[in-house]
Parts: C-alpha cells; structure tokens; sequence
C-alpha cells in the first residue's frame, strides 16, 4: 500500500472515530430534551433590570422592540432600557427616544463591534446613580414576550447568576433560507439547550434574552469583545464553575437572515469566532473537567471541540455517502472502521429529532414542509465552517441587516 493510501486511511479512520463519537454523544443527550415542565412564577418583581440593547443602523427595528419591553408584565419603576447607538448614521437614535428608550450615543473607530459596545455601556452604568441587581441584553431587531422580565426575575430569585432565554424566530416562514434556520433553531431549543438543562449541564449562551447577575459581572467584567462575545462570556462562567441555565418559557423573538448569501455571512462570523473561542479555552475545559470530574466542563469542552451542533448532522451524512460510495473511487481501499448500517442508523435517528422537536415545540403546521428542504441548508455548514477556519484570525465585526418590523401582537397572530 502506498504512503498515499496510508494517510488516507489514517484519516479517514480518525473521521470515523470522531464523527461517531460525537454523533453517538448527541443522540443520547438529546433524548434528555423530549421532556419539559413550564415552571410556576412564585416570586414578586423585586430586581431592578437595565436592558442593554447594541443598536447600529436600526431604525427600521428598534420601536417595536423597545414596545415589547415597554409592555412588559413588570413594574415599570424597575426596568431602564438603554439602547447604545453605536457609529448610527440613521435615525435609531430618534426612534429609540420617541418610544421611551434612554440612548447612549457610541463613537470609537477601533474598537467596534457589539461586545466592545456592550463593555462601553456597563462602565457607563456602573459609573451612573442607578444601582441594578441584573442585566439583560437583548439584540435590536428582537421581541420580547411580556412575561420574560417576569421568569428572569424567578431565576434570580432562585439564586441563579447567569440565565438564558427561549431563542424564537419571528419571521420563520419568510423564505426556504429562513424557515431552515427556525427548523434550526426548534431543534437547538428543545434538544440541545432544554436537555442540558434537564442533564444538569451548562446551556450555551445565544448573544441574546440573556440575564446576568451585576454583582457577578462586576466580579469578573464583560471582557467578552470577539466576534462571538456571548460563547467567550459562556466559557468563562462554565471555568469558574458558574453554569448558565437554560428558561425554556422565557422567550425572545430574532429576525433570520433570509438570503443564502446574507445567512452565510452571519454564521462565517459566528463561526469564526467559535474557532477563536476553542483555540483558547477548550483543553483547559476539558482537562479542568478530567481533574475535577465535573462532566459539566468536559461537555463544554467537547462544544467547543465541534465547530457547531448542526455540523454533525452534515458529517454523518458525508460519512455515510463516503461508505457506500461506488468501488471504483479512491476510497475504495481505505478501512472502514464502523459498519455502514451504524452510519445508517445515526443518521435516521440524527434527522427524527427534527420533526420530534417541531411536535414537542407545537410550532406552526408550515415547518414541517421546510423538513424536505433543510438537508440541502444543512448541507451549506460544511463550506462556511471549512472558510471560517481558515480566516479563523479574522477579528472584523460584520453587521446583519435587518428590515422586518413586526410587532408583538403580529407575532402571536402568525
């Protein structure tokens, strides 16, 4: 056998193990999310939140956001909305004002990007009159459910530091690139963040609908200013031993890019970012983990050892192609190290979970016709992810633009 067929083999064996491990690993974790109990409200408001909302060029957004929080079933003397216009050169800045935002006008030419935004706004909070137990941050283009002051004000009641909230999408059924990233998204809530709930484990923290502590951010600062400022501040809690949970009825409603071309962007920026994440803190995770036997770290350390949870599905797919790719390919001399009926198997139980998560998530009859179509978005994650790792060192902020602006009440008659 050549050195040729050697390495390939050799490779192909390491993706064989690792794919099926992981593929394996997600299948039994996720059985753990079929399971969900809305939780009571039994606390009074009693924490006074400032909502942080990184505002640029927003204006066709930012009013019905701002509306939604304005709504909320929470005493109004409790809650500050603060919208960082940052480097805007439209009319956010009125917009935000005229429906009862406080707006924070943002100006640095190096420093830009929304983590660096959010860093700017809480040195000006901590350095204000106002003394707050938790801060939310929200993205513009967002809805917020009028109860989830309500369940953020339960978690913190309960002792918790740093929650999540429900990620949904208001615009699912706008186009096939669209209602792909809601599918995503059910699927994400339900059988990733939900079951690790359940499991104990730490949830991943979405870049929005999330509630932190003060007294914890003042104890360990922002200090999350890449591209993907939400994973860096997640990582930093789990290696300190505070673990994020996840409150599936606290909800907060996100525009999706509806362009392969626009979507693309945004996932390369996430994805480039991850990787920067996993450079730096995943061996001292999942070591941490091993030493301290807190499977906890090793599973956030295994999160950031597989660029995105949705990545998996595309390698078991591939994998399987490759097994019973006709003999008169190069594989045809490589060893396969599981059989394919095992590949076979993953992949069916892999792509179940999908229309599992539409029933237990009850969403609207429409997704399950983007089901025929998803494969082929799913499919889009091997070239961004392959471009995204090797521009890994890219540091440059990519604005999505958002132009749907729905209101609330829209929301629940869809």
């Amino acid at each position: 056998m050549s050195l040729v067929h050697i390495l390939l083999n050799t490779l192909y064996l390491l993706m064989q193990l690792f794919t099926g491990v992981i593929g394996v690993y997600q299948i039994l974790t996720s059985l753990f999310g079929v399971w969900h109990r809305k939780r009571p409200i039994t606390f009074h408001p009693q924490k006074r939140f400032a909502v942080i909302i990184p505002a640029h060029n927003e204006e066709r957004v930012i009013g019905p956001l701002v509306d939604s929080l304005m709504d909320q079933d929470y005493p109004r003397r409790l809650v500050d909305i603060h919208v960082i216009a940052d480097h805007c050169t439209d009319h956010t800045r009125e917009v935000a004002e005229r429906h009862g935002a406080l707006v924070h006008v943002r100006h640095h030419e190096e420093n830009r990007g929304k983590g660096y935004a959010i860093e700017w706004m809480l040195e000006r909070l901590w350095e204000g009159p106002v003394q707050y137990d938790a801060v939310v941050m929200v993205d513009a283009d967002n809805l917020v459910a009028r109860d989830f002051l309500r369940r953020m004000n339960q978690r913190l009641c309960e002792g918790h530091k740093v929650i999540q909230g429900y990620l949904g999408v208001k615009n699912p059924f706008d186009t096939w690139v669209s209602v792909s990233m809601a599918i995503s998204y059910w699927f994400s809530n339900r059988m990733w963040q939900n079951a690790r709930q359940n499991l104990g484990l730490s949830c991943s923290l979405g870049g929005t609908g999330l509630c932190i502590d003060v007294g914890l951010l003042r104890e360990m600062g922002w200090g999350a200013t890449g591209l993907t400022e939400d994973l860096e501040f997640g990582v930093r809690c789990v290696e300190r031993g505070i673990l994020p949970i996840w409150d599936h009825d606290a909800k907060v409603y996100d525009e999706k890019p509806t362009t392969i071309l626009a979507s693309a962007r945004q996932r390369l920026r996430w994805m480039q970012g991850h990787f920067h994440c996993a450079r730096q803190h995943m061996w001292p995770l999942i070591k941490a983990g091993i030493r301290e036997r807190n499977f906890a770290k090793i599973d956030a350390g295994i999160y950031l050892f597989q660029p995105m949870r949705f990545l998996i599905l595309f390698l078991t797919s591939l994998m399987m192609l490759l097994q019973i790719t006709p003999h008169t390919t190069p594989l045809s001399h490589v060893t396969s190290l599981l059989p394919t009926q095992f590949w076979v198997g993953v992949n069916v139980f892999l792509y179940l979970q999908m229309p599992l998560a539409l029933l237990l998530e009850r969403v609207n009859w429409r997704a399950y016709f983007g089901l025929i179509i998803l494969p082929f978005f799913l499919w889009t994650w091997g070239p961004v992810v392959l471009q995204a790792y090797f521009t890994k060192g890219n540091r440059k902020w990519a604005h999505t633009i958002h132009k749907r602006a729905i209101r609330l009440d829209q929301l629940r008659s869809r």
